[in-house]
């Protein structure tokens, strides 16, 4: 087993390429803190990927941002338990730390922060009350309360444990990317928020994590999702918001195994809903579709 120092446990896995250089997990936030503030004092900037692990593509992609821009970059993957509703929904959250590991050392991910709920959480500890300003109320606010509150925490306790330069989410989680941006704003947290595109499977669909508990023919179903934006910002240019959201939820729910929670046209800063289309308004399209047991969100922005 690999040793570096005081810093950290590493979890030893097989090296199927010698060339891969292996990725530095830590699982203390005091390792951590103790690691990058020597490396901060060298003059190194640190990027930052959150993740709940199972990762994909389009968490790659904003590894491969944050190397882009930084000297380290350190991917968490954690299961936040705050922030889920149904507890079936986090039991059944899938977890592949080993495979995840292997996927981090093929990008060249220089740090891996791995805690447990313990590490994350005490025991009758006191969690912070943040003012999203509402963001956190409406759309998945609304159908998953609380939800909002647990990210914003989570989010928040990983900031304090990384202290990174920059921070990358995914858009598709675009109300989330929202209420990190808000966080940071009201806790004037000097940290820069970078928001990375949405990638997708070859027939539309979002890349998520929750994908792999689709079956084959749900995926393919789940085609209708990314079409409807496409068929919505037709429409929005003749058609009024309303009529557009009614009718949009209406072919998703005609798709096998689709049910429809949201459909939303909302001004793209605030997530209020569009009355009247302006096309100088930036307008996003926002859905939550439960396909089969498994729920998918995703957004495209519509001018």
């Amino acid at each position: 087993m690999q040793s570096y120092g005081k810093y950290s446990n590493i979890v030893n896995f097989p090296q199927t390429n010698v060339d891969i250089v292996p990725v530095l997990i830590f699982k203390k936030i005091n390792h951590l803190k103790a690691y990058l503030h020597q490396k901060k004092k060298q003059g190194q900037s640190v990027g930052f990927v959150p993740t709940m692990g199972a990762l994909h593509s389009g968490h790659l992609s904003l590894i491969q941002a944050s190397q882009a821009a930084n000297t380290l970059t350190v991917c968490s993957i954690f299961v936040n338990p705050t922030q889920f509703n149904n507890p079936a929904d986090l039991e059944k959250y899938p977890r592949l730390i080993e495979k995840d590991i292997v996927l981090l050392e093929e990008q060249g991910c220089n740090i891996l922060f791995y805690p447990d709920v313990n590490e994350m959480y005490n025991q009758g500890e006191a969690l912070p009350q943040i003012d999203l300003l509402g963001i956190d109320l409406r759309l998945e606010g609304e159908h998953r309360p609380g939800h909002f509150k647990g990210v914003a925490t989570i989010v928040k306790k990983l900031f304090d444990a990384v202290e990174p330069h920059r921070a990358y989410f995914g858009q598709k989680d675009f109300q989330q990317v929202m209420v990190v941006k808000t966080l940071v704003q009201q806790l004037n947290i000097g940290i820069e928020i970078i928001s990375v595109p949405t990638r997708r499977e070859s027939n539309g669909l979002a890349m998520s994590s929750r994908n792999l508990r689709l079956t084959d023919a749900e995926r393919q179903h789940a085609a209708i999702i990314y079409n409807t934006f496409l068929w919505a910002k037709q429409q929005l240019l003749t058609v009024p918001p309303k009529e557009v959201e009614a009718a949009a939820a209406q072919r998703i729910n005609a798709t096998n195994g689709a049910t429809v929670e949201y459909f939303s046209l909302a001004d793209a800063h605030t997530l209020a809903p569009v009355e009247v289309y302006n096309p100088a308004q930036k307008v996003v399209a926002l859905t939550a579709v439960n396909m089969g047991a498994v729920r998918l969100i995703d957004n495209m922005l519509m001018n």
